[in-house]
């Protein structure tokens, strides 16, 4: 009697890796030092001219298309948020080469909701079933850093549809200026911290107050559903 032995496909067998990939610490920490360092870095420095944030930005973006790939969604899901992100990458580099005010407007909307179907994937990652580990702070961590991300992108929408739109102490002198000091304004905003970025318009007042109140909301329910996880899960054991 012989025994024979099946081999998953290659598909499968990479999508499985992927998957541990995400579901264990290595995937959420790799994405979350690289926004750490994009946004308290890179950003801070592109504003003085500092050409490498590139380098991280690439970083990001494969961080993005392979977390996309992991995560169990369905397959036309799967191909929007890869192409959404691809499709950004694109608009964002050609308003690098041909600095249009239409491509960094384009750019800066397809931006936002990209940042935000992530935030999705990451909290799809940090409430997958089993314990609460430590991937799932950092999936938290994760989520908030892009979710202050996202509502810059935003700002920049605003601003560059209407101008006026915020007020600045010392106004920006390009583009790279703008987009620093509205990850700031952002990150202020989020935290309820305040900064010296005033909303003026009525459609930028609205999305300050919507941010602050995401702000104030999003760490309560995650560390109460954290806490209910980690009971239930203490519970089955």
């Amino acid at each position: 009697m012989t025994t024979t032995t099946t081999t998953p496909p290659r598909q499968t067998f990479f999508h499985l890796q992927m998957s541990e990939f995400w579901s264990g610490d290595l995937g959420l920490t790799l994405l979350t030092i690289s926004l750490v360092v994009l946004v308290f870095v890179i950003t801070p420095l592109r504003e003085a001219g500092l050409p490498e944030r590139i380098v991280f930005d690439l970083i990001v973006l494969s961080l993005m298309v392979f977390g996309a790939l992991a995560v169990e969604q369905s397959r036309i899901t799967k191909l929007s948020v890869i192409a959404f992100v691809i499709l950004t990458s694109c608009f964002l580099g050609a308003g690098r080469v041909y600095p249009a005010p239409l491509l960094h407007q384009l750019g800066s909307v397809l931006c936002t909701i990209t940042l935000l179907l992530y935030v999705r994937i990451v909290l799809m990652v940090m409430f997958h079933g089993g314990p609460v580990t430590w991937s799932r702070i950092q999936g938290g961590v994760c989520a908030y850093l892009l979710l202050g991300m996202a509502w810059a992108s935003a700002f920049q929408v605003i601003e560059q549809s209407w101008p006026g739109s915020f007020h600045f102490v010392s106004a920006p002198m390009n583009f790279d200026q703008l987009i620093s000091k509205l990850i700031y304004f952002s990150f202020c905003t989020l935290t309820t911290v305040g900064g010296e970025v005033t909303p003026v318009s009525p459609f930028a007042r609205s999305l300050t107050i919507a941010e602050s109140m995401v702000g104030q909301l999003f760490p309560a329910i995650l560390i109460g559903t954290l806490v209910a996880m980690a009971m239930q899960s203490r519970n089955k054991s």
